[in-house]
């Protein structure tokens, strides 16, 4: 089991940055333990905890310790699965990077197509590996799953997107 700590704030509500750098590298551990590339997890996690969403690849660099190529790569990689968005600097030629507006949700809705895919290939697995035999009645299984995300990922999304909205109404109230 993993070991928590308290969060740590300094006196006056103002920010204790190392509990916050603290903080970044804490998510960024249980994102690569998910499967994230590492410095994407870093990279990811410090956009997540600055106020506007966004840094440019100096502040990154700066706020991780880490070189422009590691951001680089990072950037590349959360681009391609579409976590964040490049975006040019007003009358600059520098680039800022940003989380995508409900990036959780967006990320969620986007698996939503790939456990598709992945539901077809089990089925036609299962049809290869004959259904009867242990092999394919496992990835059968596999695929019975699959559909049933399928059908209550919508319906877990709609309840938060009610969620979300009552929320903030009553903050605006």
């Amino acid at each position: 089991m993993r070991e928590t700590t308290e969060p740590e704030s300094a006196p006056g509500g103002e920010r204790d940055e190392a509990a916050v750098s603290r903080f970044v590298e804490r998510f960024a551990a249980d994102l690569a333990e998910s499967g994230m590339q590492r410095m994407a997890a870093r990279v990811f996690a410090a956009l997540l905890v600055s106020d506007s969403g966004a840094l440019s690849s100096a502040e990154l660099a700066e706020r991780l310790r880490i070189s422009p190529a590691a951001v680089s790569g990072a950037i590349r990689y959360l681009s391609q699965v579409e976590m964040v968005v490049r975006e040019r600097e007003p009358g600059s030629r520098r680039d800022r990077y940003r989380l995508f507006n409900e990036v959780w949700y967006e990320t969620l809705t986007r698996r939503d197509q790939m456990i598709s895919r992945w539901e077809s290939t089990m089925r036609d697995g299962a049809k290869v590996l004959g259904p009867g035999t242990p092999a394919g009645r496992r990835i059968t299984e596999t695929a019975d799953f699959f559909e049933f995300v399928q059908q209550e990922l919508p319906k877990m999304l709609e309840r938060w997107r009610h969620q979300q909205a009552e929320r903030r109404a009553a903050e605006a109230g």
